[in-house]
């Protein structure tokens, strides 16, 4: 990544939920942290959808199982 596309900051993070953060992406402090950010934007991008999208799906028909 490009030095001037970097933002340093300094946070205060309760322990406990960073450490759990962790252990579920398995990375360190600073790949963990990005990850939750690109976690926020995608859902940010999917409520943008939310509405936009016309889907024409029979339930019933798509339950069917063949025998």
């Amino acid at each position: 990544m490009d030095e001037s596309a970097i933002k340093r900051v300094t946070v205060n993070l309760p322990r406990e939920l960073l450490g759990t953060a962790q252990r579920v992406s398995g990375v360190g402090i600073t790949e963990t942290i990005i990850e939750g950010l690109e976690l926020l934007r995608r859902r940010q991008a999917a409520k943008a959808l939310r509405g936009k999208l016309v889907l024409d799906i029979d339930l019933g028909v798509s339950r069917e199982r063949r025998r």
